[in-house]
């Protein structure tokens, strides 16, 4: 990666100039100034990613990029990051990674060329090493719903660990035994810990997880549909299926309906990320919900806290289970349930 002094020397003027042109210096040629910007794209350097240290003030300016804008728990989370930046007199730019790597990347290489002051990412795998070299560089960093595990940056998330449990143990009381599971990517935390917490809370009945109930999905709904029809096509079909995400859980509930099957008559289904249209389908859907709201403007926080000099700390909040009717139980004689 290309450091100032290759802009320097490629530009033939010095690391002062250099740097006076990044920072908008009005003593600096316009001749002298078109070589080091020319230096610049030639080489590739991005300033605010390897070299915090350029920086002389602040922008007020918050990044945050989030995995895939469509998703309405996302949609949720940008909104009350808004919110909170806003009142504490931040502005916030946008970035929809789209549950893509290469996209997340462009989106953080570009926020940190502009200058904010810190960066907020729920990531979409744990091998960036764009924001490696970001936390290095010393640029502040939150992590709010995914993380990077051996980063040292706080971590702002739900716990749907106990809620998990809480779904398993009302989809026992119910006398379901055979439950799959939707998986999201394994390249997220996230996706990796709902299987993990599925399977725990199985193993505490007895049951187990076979392989043929786990349907890797990619928090997309077309994936959910995928793996549903997969699940519906074995000599054993589960009794339940767990959506580890709302937009799976809408996939699934399209391939059951393509099949002229009933829910929850014919199949069970329940959903990691309760959302407010899974209160308009029939029946409406059973879900974990987390409290996306409280964690946006924790994030946000956090991150200012680390801007201003002060320690950012990490944050965990409870999820909670919604019992709704897509599993076969009528919602107000559930204890721990809402409707």
């Amino acid at each position: 990666m290309a450091s100032i002094k290759d802009v320097a020397a490629e530009a033939g003027v010095s690391v002062a100039t250099v740097s006076r042109v990044l920072n908008d210096h009005p003593s600096v040629s316009a001749e002298a100034r078109a070589r080091v910007l020319a230096a610049v794209q030639s080489l590739g350097y991005r300033p605010n990613a390897v070299a915090r240290s350029l920086r002389t003030d602040q922008t007020h300016t918050l990044g945050l990029v989030i995995s895939d804008v469509m998703n309405p728990y996302f949609t949720e989370l940008a909104r009350s990051v808004e919110e909170e930046a806003r009142a504490l007199g931040y502005s916030v730019i946008i970035g929809n990674a789209d549950e893509r790597p290469d996209l997340q990347d462009h989106h953080v290489r570009n926020l940190l060329d502009r200058r904010i002051d810190g960066l907020l990412v729920s990531p979409t795998d744990g091998g960036s090493p764009l924001m490696l070299d970001a936390v290095r560089a010393g640029t502040p960093m939150v992590f709010v719903d995914r993380w990077i595990p051996g980063l040292d940056v706080p971590v702002v998330r739900a716990d749907g660990r106990t809620a998990v449990q809480d779904l398993v143990a009302h989809l026992h009381g119910l006398g379901h035994r055979r439950l799959a599971i939707i998986a999201g990517p394994a390249a997220t935390t996230t996706g990796r810990e709902r299987v993990e917490a599925f399977r725990e809370s199985l193993a505490a009945y007895g049951l187990e997880l076979p392989d043929v109930y786990i349907g890797q999905g990619d928090f997309q709904a077309e994936s959910g549909r995928r793996v549903t029809e997969g699940f519906l096509d074995l000599p054993e079909p589960p009794e339940v299926v767990f959506a580890a995400d709302n937009l799976m859980a809408l996939g699934a509930l399209d391939a059951v309906r393509a099949r002229g099957l009933r829910i929850p008559d014919d199949i069970a289904l329940a959903a990691f990320d309760d959302i407010r249209w899974f209160v308009h389908t029939d029946p409406p859907i059973t879900a974990v919900a987390q409290p996306t709201g409280e964690l946006g403007r924790a994030a946000v926080r956090a991150l200012v806290d680390r801007i201003e000099g002060r320690p950012g700390r990490s944050v965990t909040l409870p999820a909670r289970l919604v019992v709704r009717r897509s599993c076969g139980a009528n919602p107000t004689s559930v204890q721990r349930s809402t409707s």
